[in-house]
């Protein structure tokens, strides 16, 4: 029994393959031609190239269209204008 459970066990662990490395989307964005590559091996056959680089693609084009993370802070508007320009009084001259 305990070499089969022995013999069982090595099958499987020797079933599991190391994760395959693949490029960040940082080094990607770099590279306009691997990303284009690249994604046309994800659309073709995802399995093989793998989710987790197709996902890494998918960043890359998404850092390449919208940059590096730059927040955008609109400037404050004032939709209904301010109470002087409406022809109210200012509370500094109400007496």
């Amino acid at each position: 029994m305990n070499k089969t459970t022995l013999l069982a066990l090595t099958f499987m662990l020797s079933a599991c393959d190391k994760p395959i490395p693949f490029e960040s989307a940082e080094v990607l964005a770099e590279n306009h031609e691997r990303v284009e590559e690249l994604n046309q091996l994800c659309k073709r056959d995802r399995d093989r190239v793998g989710t987790a680089q197709c996902n890494e693609v998918t960043k890359a084009q998404r850092i390449r269209f919208m940059g590096k993370g730059t927040s955008y802070t609109p400037y404050p508007v004032e939709l209904f204008g301010s109470e002087t320009d409406a022809g109210f009084p200012n509370k500094e001259n109400q007496n």
